[in-house]
């Protein structure tokens, strides 16, 4: 794995964030010596001239696309434009530009919203195109869908070597806990906080709580994508998750009892739940790439809690 990395130049859009710089630090470990952040200030990925500047910098043999505009229910229903064009424009023209560079492989990172909005559970790569996502998340979850329209079609006419992976939502620490754009875990976490600092009898949470996730810890998520550059180079899709699910209901109460909030938790059945399941097949990963996500819900849960608490701190 080492003399797979250290002779290649690789660069990860994305890779001052939250899964990004995870990504950078697996890829050190395992004996990379040149790895690139490519910073917004510097190149705007939707801008074919400053990708096109990007690749003449930066010369890269591997690109991992992980960077994307994105955000919880709320941040989706407020941007579906902006959602759609800004990754739609990322990750065609950056896949373009490689393939005409002669870029040695291309890692693009879509996501689990890409998944229809009624997918039988756990979702089967194969069941991608059978309905359309769930409406708060489509646009977000098409721009990226459409990376694996062009990895397929590239890789059939140019011989392209690009691949597609779905990870499931993600947390650890140094997620993202602005409450404008933050996924369900760290909105949870702040909120649960917030309320036991303040002496809160009670929070409010979106939707019923019937609806269930799964959630992939960011260091699992980091792995899983490095091993799949290293080891897999087909055109189908890979699932990267923990095959873990759980309602959101028992997870805001798990999170309540971490966090050590004791008030009442209450609905706003006026706000959407986002789709109704969301739970992968992880078999595939596991088989192509001998990927398996190896941190406990509980474990990994804490952990974030206790990051979260010491930055506050």
């Amino acid at each position: 794995m080492s003399e797979f990395w250290s002779t290649r130049r690789i660069v990860v859009t994305g890779g001052a964030g939250f899964l990004g710089s995870v990504l950078v630090e697996n890829l050190k470990q395992k004996g990379a010596r040149e790895v690139l952040v490519p910073r917004h200030k510097d190149y705007d990925l939707t801008a074919v001239e400053a990708v096109r500047r990007m690749y003449e910098a930066m010369k890269p043999d591997v690109v991992f696309h992980l960077a994307a505009v994105v955000g919880g229910i709320g941040a989706n229903r407020r941007h579906p434009g902006k959602f759609f064009y800004d990754n739609l424009m990322m990750g065609v023209q950056l896949m373009e530009e490689g393939r005409r560079r002669g870029l040695a492989k291309f890692v693009a990172v879509g996501t689990v919203c890409a998944y229809p909005k009624f997918t039988p559970v756990p979702f089967k790569e194969d069941t991608l195109w059978n309905g359309y996502p769930e409406e708060t998340n489509a646009p977000y979850g098409l721009a990226k869908k459409m990376l694996l329209v062009q990895s397929q079609a590239y890789r059939q006419e140019y011989g392209f070597n690009s691949i597609f992976l779905l990870p499931v939502n993600l947390y650890g620490p140094n997620d993202n806990f602005d409450p404008e754009s933050s996924h369900v875990i760290p909105a949870l976490i702040k909120k649960c906080v917030d309320a036991r600092e303040a002496g809160a009898d009670h929070i409010v949470c979106w939707g019923t709580g019937s609806a269930s996730r799964e959630f992939l810890y960011v260091d699992d998520a980091a792995e899983g994508i490095a091993l799949a550059a290293a080891r897999y180079s087909e055109s189908e899709p890979v699932n990267i998750g923990s095959g873990f699910e759980i309602s959101i209901k028992d997870l805001v109460e798990k999170i309540a009892r971490f966090t050590g909030f004791a008030g009442e938790i209450r609905w706003d059945a006026s706000k959407p739940d986002g789709q109704p399941r969301r739970c992968l097949d992880v078999s595939r990963a596991q088989e192509k790439f001998g990927f398996k996500a190896w941190t406990g819900f509980d474990e990994g849960l804490r952990k974030t809690i206790a990051w979260y608490e010491a930055q506050r701190a």
